[in-house]
């Protein structure tokens, strides 16, 4: 879809860091870690809350309570008379809870949308089915995380699996993987230098509880370090496989958000420049090869923006498998070394709604830092879909 007057204002992009799954995070309700954070953000962003007329709630996996998520949000941080939908797209979910309030912003013209997208893979629920005709009325008991990641009901495949058949057809050697393994680590080290200057510019502490169940963190936990010499000795993950543990993303817990609004009130709000939303673009591709999705959803959001990607500046990606990038390096000539400057998903971990939103703002940083210029963000989605943004950060 092409947005012609829907921006976020510089610096009104955040994500908390993300915490590799059963780590500090893994007993924090992913409800209270979007309340703390989101808190922290618009206060240190000078966001008033009377402006605020909606809030648009990215979530997949249930917490307790989460009937009643966006209300309870919005009351929660001071907006007893805000509301707004709640959003879930799987891995595609921050392109599309940004979706829903630009197209809100879009056809009406005005209107300050708060966009929070959170989720905890740590301790997943275990949802009970009653089953009354099964023998002696045994329910159907279902591990939202696990047996949701093991197998897409309708493909009948993990989203291993999915990787697997496409680097076969494709003929992706499992040095290629490593390869952009150890460069995607190299990479997310730049975003450690001088301090997490790269990643303070966007990264918001956790500070959830109080007393001695305070938990506070303030950079990725869990991250794996990539030796391109020792990943080499890793055993892959099946017969045949070409992944390994190193190739692959790790499930993690986090959240992050942004402000939705006109370019003209995110102008005001800045009081600077602006990230210009042009474009969104999804895709649904053959079952069991979700990593070919984000090329042709890429390929909607810059038609639909106007634009070809030699009109692009810059490239960050949702890669929760490697074979991800080599696709859509040889799909379309991107040179690998040139997406996903700063890091990535398949580094610093996937909690599913806010993965797509943490991508997005290292793409503006990386922009910004640039002076501007027009930025693609795309990444796979469960259910073999994808989702894509394009945007301009511009004075």
């Amino acid at each position: 879809m092409k947005y012609d007057n829907v921006a976020v204002p510089i610096g009104a992009v955040w994500s908390s860091p993300f915490v590799r799954w059963q780590g500090a995070l893994a007993d924090v309700s992913s409800i209270d870690l979007a309340e703390a954070v989101t808190d922290r953000a618009l206060a240190g962003r000078s966001i008033e809350l009377d402006i605020i007329d909606e809030l648009v709630l990215g979530i997949t996996i249930p917490q307790q309570g989460s009937f009643f998520a966006p209300p309870t949000l919005a009351a929660r941080l001071g907006m007893q008379g805000v509301t707004g939908p709640m959003v879930s797209q799987a891995c595609a979910t921050g392109v599309a809870a940004l979706h829903a309030a630009a197209t809100s912003v879009q056809c009406a013209g005005n209107g300050v949308k708060l966009v929070v997208t959170t989720d905890r893979t740590s301790n997943g629920p275990n949802l009970v089915y009653p089953s009354t005709r099964a023998t002696g009325g045994s329910p159907t008991i279902e591990n939202v995380v696990q047996d949701n990641f093991a197998r897409d009901p309708w493909a009948c495949t993990s989203m291993l699996d999915a990787a697997e058949i496409v680097a076969a057809e494709q003929g992706v050697e499992r040095t290629e993987l490593d390869d952009i393994a150890a460069l995607r680590y190299e990479q997310y080290q730049r975003a450690l230098a001088d301090d997490r200057a790269f990643q303070r510019e966007y990264l918001v502490d956790v500070v959830v509880g109080g007393g001695k169940k305070s938990v506070t963190v303030s950079e990725d936990d869990g991250i794996r370090p990539i030796d391109r010499d020792r990943i080499a000795k890793l055993p892959t993950a099946g017969v045949g496989a070409v992944h390994t543990g190193a190739t692959q993303t790790h499930p993690a817990d986090g959240t992050a958000g942004a402000i939705v609004t006109t370019t003209q009130r995110a102008r005001e709000l800045s009081g600077s420049g602006v990230i210009e939303i042009l474009a969104t673009g999804f895709a649904r591709v053959a079952a069991s090869h979700m990593p070919e999705a984000p090329v042709p959803a890429a390929m909607a959001a810059l038609a639909d923006a106007g634009l070809g990607l030699d009109q692009v500046d810059a490239v960050t990606t949702h890669n929760p498998f490697a074979v991800n990038d080599v696709l859509f390096a040889r799909q379309t000539g991107w040179n690998l070394s040139r997406m996903n400057a700063y890091g990535c998903s398949l580094i610093w971990g996937h909690p599913q709604a806010p993965t797509g939103i943490r991508a997005i703002a290292e793409l503006v940083t990386e922009l910004t830092r640039r002076g501007g210029g027009t930025g693609l963000f795309t990444g796979c989605a469960a259910g073999d879909t994808a989702g894509a943004l394009v945007i301009r950060v511009r004075d």
